[in-house]
């Protein structure tokens, strides 16, 4: 099978996500804290919010690419969310690790963390997309990862639990709200 087309789509999907996931740290204060915008966008400082930087780009072209390569690549959206999973854990374990280990944190790293986690993620999609020969239904995983993920989102940018992820280091405020 030629894979070109799903090369394409991956690099202008990695570009969309650095591009778009760039401009969601500074939609929300750009919208002049609009509730809605905050639930899709960084609000604070916090690992957490960060998050939804890779977060809703890659959610939003693996639902593009699904309907794109869906007859051609049978666990396609099943994939990505493993993909977007895997992004989202590289983040943290990479922030609280090196942050473990040196004292505090470097912006420099952090912006990186989220174009390394980019890079993992499409390579690891488009490797086991191309490599998945058979017709495992993953559709009930898919399904229960992207509600669970997307209502986390939503739900912990509203009402955060006052654990160090949620925390803005900046302010030292949880949430859209600024809970102290």
């Amino acid at each position: 099978m030629n894979h070109s087309k799903l090369i394409k789509f991956e690099i202008f999907s990695l570009i969309f996500v650095f591009a778009f996931g760039t401009l969601l740290h500074f939609t929300y204060q750009l919208s002049r804290n609009n509730l809605f915008v905050g639930l899709f966008s960084a609000v604070n400082e916090s690992t957490w919010e960060h998050l939804k930087l890779l977060f809703f780009p890659m959610l939003f072209m693996s639902f593009l690419g699904y309907f794109v390569f869906k007859k051609s690549y049978y666990n396609y959206l099943c994939i990505k969310v493993k993909s977007i999973v895997l992004g989202l854990i590289f983040i943290v374990v990479f922030f609280y690790t090196y942050t473990g280990i040196i004292g505090t944190n470097f912006a420099i790293l952090d912006i990186g963390s989220f174009f390394a986690a980019g890079f993992l993620s499409y390579y690891y999609s488009y490797k086991n997309i191309i490599t998945t020969k058979y017709k495992r239904n993953c559709f009930l995983f898919t399904i229960l990862s992207i509600v669970i993920l997307f209502s986390s989102f939503i739900l912990f940018t509203l009402v955060p639990p006052k654990i160090g992820i949620f925390n803005d280091p900046i302010t030292n405020t949880y949430g859209i709200f600024k809970l102290k």
